[in-house]
């Protein structure tokens, strides 16, 4: 019920115009038990290589362990845990043999107040805070990186959230106050759920505006349709459909008109038994 954490401002019109969209061959294996323990199986061939991962997560009253391996041989692994303290989340994040790759993540949830920050576990972290002020319909938050090692700011974002049942907005002032972005997204028709969504980018160093339009449209209760135009000529289609209960097939389309080979396609098969 309180304010968006600072990451999601804008997020929801973002997920419309890329989420699922993908032009590879792509699937997903998900298994779960009820003793909490779950697995996955991520693959996707791009560019005539194969790369993927298999996860495992782990869930035990307020902790959660998640635990990665990548076709490059490396580990990840997150433990988090919840309600260490009200309202606050936190999460040990490193990779194998990666040892500068520690990470302490914290988030703080409040009627009127989210705060996320980070610090790298090494003897000269980076560290990151982002905190948001308002409620759930209206917020403004800002974010800073900082540099131990060369003392300087890495990031320095502000941002503007507004919701409503009917729509969400998002101002974003990022890249060190280098890009305005602006995002819209608005629900057309509530009752059948479709959605219409627009992100514009002005760059002060260049002048140049960027944009992206698409919608949402669900054909019926089990398949979705979502389109998606770019300033930059390229036009994409996406069909998603559940075949069964949170198992996905998705077949993506994109016509590019600046390219010499102007069509990609891609499908994308997401398992839960």
């Amino acid at each position: 019920m309180g304010p968006a954490p600072f990451s999601d401002i804008g997020k929801r019109a973002k997920d419309l115009l890329t989420r699922d969209y993908n032009f590879d061959q792509k699937f997903t294996l998900t298994m779960s038990s009820n003793n909490g323990m779950g697995l996955t199986a991520n693959g996707l061939k791009k560019d005539q290589f194969f790369v993927g991962d298999i996860s495992t997560q782990y869930k035990t009253g307020g902790t959660t362990v998640d635990v990665k391996v990548d076709t490059g041989s490396s580990i990840s692994t997150t433990v988090t845990l919840n309600e260490v303290l009200p309202c606050t989340k936190v999460a040990l994040n490193f990779k194998i043999p990666d040892q500068k790759s520690g990470k302490l993540d914290m988030q703080y949830l409040h009627p009127h107040a989210a705060i996320n920050s980070s610090i790298g576990l090494t003897s000269s972290p980076q560290l990151e805070l982002a905190a948001t002020l308002g409620n759930k319909d209206i917020c403004i938050g800002a974010e800073v990186g900082f540099d131990s090692t060369t003392a300087t700011l890495t990031k320095y974002n502000a941002a503007v959230g507004l919701n409503t049942p009917d729509f969400s907005a998002g101002l974003v002032l990022a890249d060190k106050g280098e890009a305005l972005r602006a995002s819209y997204i608005h629900s057309v028709n509530p009752v059948i759920g479709a959605t219409i969504a627009a992100e514009m980018t002005h760059r002060f160093s260049t002048y140049k505006n960027s944009f992206t339009i698409g919608s949402s449209y669900p054909l019926d209760p089990s398949t979705v349709i979502k389109t998606r135009y770019c300033d930059n000529g390229k036009i994409s289609m996406l069909c998603q459909h559940e075949w069964k209960p949170k198992s996905l097939v998705t077949a993506s389309a994109e016509y590019d008109r600046n390219n010499m080979d102007p069509t990609k396609f891609g499908l994308a098969l997401t398992l839960k038994p």
